[in-house]
């Protein structure tokens, strides 16, 4: 059977779950970047360095539940796991509008870090458990896709709440769909395609048979130890770190940066922040598929970097007095910097058995976890101390062209796995 006959309905069932689920995820941990921009600094009086760090606290409890949170997902369920989770972040996520001082404000940052760790190595190991080698770029993109396609409505519909009622009522409305969509989610998931009863039995054998056989051509590998001691874990680990730097610092603080850039209000930057993400959106969808496509996943991960690198380098330079070009390669420096996502994530499951990928995934994610948080604590800081967002451009470019080189030497899976039909390479 061709493997891309297997169980079609897949796409349609699993899919819109998946990018709900991080989508919900990502729309509680990016709102606080328009609090910040909106008067929650004054509210509470925090200082710059204070808002930077507590802008970043939330990826320090992620760094810390990440391989953990993926053991469990790993050798007990996606699905209970992922229900407990957004049941506790939807709560944090509304708790943050309720809040009267600064230590209360440091402690729901964290456990929101905490609780929506395990999300993404969980969403992970669940994709690897119904799609195939020659889908799982494109299955992960449509996670992902959850990240740039919410900051793209957020960021309009959070211009509008918080110019209607505030940045507490921001919080709190924006909390409540977690909470609901958990219920859907316990209703609706499978952890294996075979407790799905919307599969035939045909179906269910010949997804697990190619699944198995995938797993037959890869090296085995005794336990976690083994794994993240592997030289290309431990690149991949410090490369995710680096291109982290870059994407969160541009998250955290867009905003912010695009109204010193320009004097605008709310909806003027939420509208003008949701352009980098659709861009990136269109980017994540045909790099996913390319990679799937040519089965190659660095060509679709180094080159997108390096334009991202050079884009963010090239705002810089430009500067603030000409801001419609330098707006135009923030666009161009985010949709690079989205794009290779799908084809990055679908590398470990290519190279590493399935007992220790989730693990090895988690291992990637928490330190791109530290590397979110050093990246939205030193551009917030570099924001305040500077007083312009220029030094932040340059601290990100050089990230990401750091991440590019560490791309490159990144070896290809030493297990020979027999030829595809197609003659396609590996990654």
């Amino acid at each position: 059977m061709n493997k891309q006959t297997i169980a079609p309905k897949r796409w349609w069932y699993i899919m819109p779950i998946v990018f709900i689920t991080y989508s919900l995820a990502y729309l509680d941990r990016a709102n606080f970047s328009f609090a910040s921009a909106a008067g929650i600094n004054e509210d509470l009086g925090i200082t710059h360095g204070m808002s930077s760090l507590l802008g970043a606290l939330f990826f320090l409890g992620y760094f810390f539940f990440q391989i953990p949170g993926a053991v469990y997902a790993e050798r007990r369920s996606v699905k209970k796991l992922v229900f407990v989770c957004l049941v506790l972040w939807g709560i944090c996520a509304s708790l943050t509008g309720m809040v009267s001082n600064i230590p209360m404000l440091a402690a729901i940052r964290f456990v929101l870090g905490v609780v929506e760790a395990a999300v993404m190595p969980a969403m992970l190991i669940y994709i690897s458990n119904w799609f195939t080698k020659s889908e799982r770029s494109r299955a992960n993109t449509f996670l992902i896709l959850g990240n740039p396609v919410t900051v793209l409505w957020m960021s309009v519909v959070s211009g509008y709440l918080i110019n209607a009622f505030g940045w507490r009522e921001m919080f709190i409305f924006e909390g409540i769909p977690a909470v609901i969509w958990a219920v859907a989610w316990w209703f609706m998931v499978q952890d294996k395609p075979a407790q799905a009863k919307w599969l035939s039995e045909e179906e269910k054998a010949a997804l697990a048979a190619q699944l198995q056989k995938e797993q037959e051509n890869i090296k085995a590998v005794r336990n976690y130890s083994e794994a993240f001691r592997s030289r290309n874990v431990i690149i991949l680990c410090i490369q995710y770190f680096t291109w982290s730097i870059g994407v969160y610092g541009f998250v955290l603080w867009l905003p912010s940066i695009l109204r010193n850039g320009m004097q605008m209000g709310m909806v003027e930057a939420g509208w003008l922040s949701a352009v980098p993400y659709l861009a990136a959106t269109v980017a994540m969808i045909l790099a996913s598929w390319a990679s799937d496509k040519l089965q190659n996943r660095k060509l679709f991960v180094w080159p997108l970097l390096l334009i991202g690198a050079l884009a963010f380098l090239g705002s810089y330079l430009v500067g603030a007095n000409n801001f419609w070009l330098s707006f135009s390669l923030l666009v161009v420096a985010g949709a690079a910097m989205y794009a290779p996502y799908g084809p990055f994530f679908a590398i470990i499951p290519e190279m590493l058995p399935r007992n220790v990928a989730g693990g090895a995934m988690a291992l990637i994610n928490a330190m791109g976890a530290l590397g979110s948080f050093l990246g939205s604590w030193v551009v917030g800081y570099l924001n305040g101390a500077t007083g312009s967002p220029s030094a932040s451009y340059i601290f990100m470019g050089v990230s990401l062209l750091i991440s590019v080189w560490l791309t490159l030497i990144v070896k290809p899976a030493a297990n020979k796995q027999p030829p595809m039909p197609h003659g396609a390479k590996h990654a």
